[in-house]
């Protein structure tokens, strides 16, 4: 009787689970679900091109409009970027090499070969995501700004995920076999 529950126990579980991952299944493909490990910021972007090219930027460079710069109030130089257009979803990876004054609404200005990837040269102005593309960047960047990390940018560091294995059929198989009182005891 005894294995008789237990088989019933593993196969009810069994089914559950399964009709369980069919429906997270279901929510992830009606949803876009966004990984936000690497999301340090969301804002307004805008972007400069003529007027500016070829002149020096914050940290020294030339400014040539057609390359894939941007500039930050706050990140430090070299920093690279993942911007998103909220509104298309396309993205560009951008170097910041330059700086917004500190009272700027603006979280990122995007030369206009950036802009140009992200398809927002007619809209001018685009809400955006701003990511990194590792968890050392954002190790790096806790160490930067220390005890100084502006309220609007996001810094966390994520473990690196567990991965967990269900029982296969053969053990459950085997703990059939096994004598009732070994399989529903709780180590007494």
């Amino acid at each position: 009787m005894k294995k008789v529950f237990t088989f019933l126990f593993f196969l009810l579980t069994g089914v559950f689970s399964v009709q369980a991952q069919v429906e997270e299944l279901e929510i992830e493909n009606n949803y876009t679900v966004i990984d936000s490990t690497f999301l340090i910021q969301e804002g307004v972007a805008s972007y400069y091109g003529t007027r500016f090219h070829l002149r020096k930027t914050a940290n020294g460079e030339v400014y040539n409009m057609e390359h894939l710069t941007a500039a930050h109030k706050n990140l430090p130089f070299g920093t690279m970027l993942r911007v998103v257009n909220l509104k298309n979803e396309k993205a560009v990876w951008v170097r910041v090499n330059d700086r917004l004054p500190p009272n700027s609404k603006r979280v990122v200005d995007l030369s206009k070969g950036a802009a140009r990837e992200l398809g927002m040269i007619r809209d001018g102005v685009v809400r955006v995501r701003l990511e990194v593309p590792d968890q050392e960047t954002i190790a790096s960047l806790m160490e930067y700004f220390d005890e100084n990390k502006p309220d609007d940018i996001r810094l966390r560091l994520y473990p690196v995920p567990l991965e967990v294995t269900r029982p296969s059929i053969e053990l459950l198989e085997m703990m059939m076999d096994l004598p009732g009182d070994l399989v529903l005891s709780r180590g007494k």
